[in-house]
């Protein structure tokens, strides 16, 4: 029997006008968009159409995210689509939680509220970055990482499949990480669209802020982010 899977996208998704469309068009996905602005005190909408470096910082990215995955989740289930499974990449998680019925949706769009300030605090933008190390074996990328870490923090941050790790930290270390894989004959290095070494050790104080923050109702998902 076939089953099906939603998976909610992470940071790195976001892009100028992102579901406009839709929100023109669709009642449900502008209430969504709509109480998530009444949640967060700002015009969600407005930011996400026009202003394209503040869409960029973490602290305006994971909200934005979130409502508009939220929101195509609950038009497709006005159309009928009902997955069997939910599941999401980092910041995706919350969006799964939404959708599985684990967490509300104005709690989770406050929640990643908190939790892109906290991991912005952490990490300021330009502090680190991300790159994702495309047909390279696992053992190429952890020596070169282990090499460049002597500049500062860079270690594999997800290891998606074998085909595709992200690495990520402190810019200068990534940098030599970079030239390192080069020089060993990778083909493929693309940098991340994200402000901040996710999924490092730089985040650390961040998971640690986000855990104090307490709902009786769920156990956060702060592991994600180092």
């Amino acid at each position: 029997m076939t089953k099906t899977a939603f998976l909610f996208a992470g940071q790195g998704a976001q892009y100028l006008g992102m579901g406009r469309d839709l929100y023109d068009h669709y009642p449900i996905v502008k209430e969504t968009i709509d109480r998530a602005s009444q949640v967060l005190g700002y015009d969600l909408r407005h930011l996400i159409d026009t202003e394209e470096e503040k869409l960029n910082q973490t602290r305006y990215t994971q909200p934005a995210i979130l409502a508009t995955s939220v929101a195509i989740y609950r038009l497709l289930q006005e159309k009928g689509y009902q997955p069997d499974m939910v599941a999401g990449l980092s910041l995706g998680e919350y969006s799964a939680l939404v959708a599985s019925g684990a967490l509300d949706f104005e709690d989770a769009v406050a929640l990643v509220a908190k939790r892109g300030a906290y991991m912005e605090e952490a990490a300021p933008a330009g502090s680190g970055k991300m790159v994702a190390v495309l047909n390279t074996p696992v053992e190429v990328i952890e020596e070169a990482c282990q090499k460049a870490s002597e500049l500062g923090v860079v270690t594999p941050a997800n290891y998606n499949t074998p085909a595709q790790i992200v690495i990520g930290g402190e810019v200068t270390a990534v940098d030599r990480a970079v030239e390192l894989l080069q020089e060993a004959g990778a083909k493929r290095l693309i940098p991340l669209k994200v402000s901040g070494p996710f999924h490092t050790a730089l985040l650390e104080p961040a998971s640690q802020k986000l855990a104090a923050v307490s709902y009786t109702h769920l156990t956060l998902p702060t592991s994600d982010l180092v």
